[in-house]
């Protein structure tokens, strides 16, 4: 059998593979594809000096996001901290919450960087993010959530009946988190990733 024919029966496999846990075929493989574009397109920003450089800061107040510290299950892991470009979020207010004008939704050029605390001190990036206003975006004449690859934005926003802060420090946004350097077993555009943690967090970043 000729490696072509190999090459073939393993996408037929594949194929099937994906379909039997009601997967589209095509809408994983195009999903693949935007994160690979993701990841070639922000391999820069491993180094966190290089972010530094192009105007990202530690959103305030500089913490490592968990779901624990958001009153959620621990193992859904974490989110990391935060790095934003309020240039690019237009950012018009940080108290009594980070507001702003923001509509951008290219991933290849992210509004967040996420990274995650080392024991060393130093910080790796494990995935990217991006945050519209929800009252800028529904201005701008846009009725329901940005999509990408397929899938809808977060809808953020706190709730007041709880512990936790839903939205994080921000208005009422969507955004959506691209894991495009850190596996995450739910899904590589989950909110939080089970192999992200927050344990070597030391302090505020900055």
């Amino acid at each position: 059998m000729t490696l072509s024919a190999y090459h073939t029966i393993g996408i037929i496999i594949a194929g099937v593979g994906l379909a039997g846990l009601g997967i589209p075929v095509v809408a994983a493989a195009d999903e693949a594809g935007e994160i690979a574009a993701v990841r070639v397109a922000t391999e820069k920003y491993k180094d966190v000096n290089v972010a530094l450089g192009e105007g990202f800061i530690p959103a305030p107040p500089g913490d490592c996001v968990s779901a624990a510290a958001e009153g959620l299950p621990p193992e859904m892991g974490a989110m990391g901290i935060h790095y934003i470009n309020p240039g690019m979020l237009k950012i018009t207010a940080t108290e009594p919450r980070v507001d702003g004008e923001s509509i951008h939704t290219d991933f290849l050029k992210p509004a967040i960087l996420l990274y995650e605390p080392q024991a060393d001190g130093s910080l790796e990036l494990v995935g990217v993010e991006n945050l519209v206003f929800q009252k800028a975006w529904k201005e701008a004449g846009n009725d329901g959530p940005p999509v990408f690859a397929g899938r809808k934005w977060d809808a953020m926003a706190d709730d007041a009946n709880t512990a936790g802060d839903e939205a994080h420090n921000f208005a009422s946004h969507f955004d959506l988190h691209v894991w495009a350097f850190r596996d995450n077993p739910d899904g590589a555009l989950a909110p939080f990733n089970a192999n992200v943690t927050c344990e070597n967090f030391s302090g505020a970043a900055g």
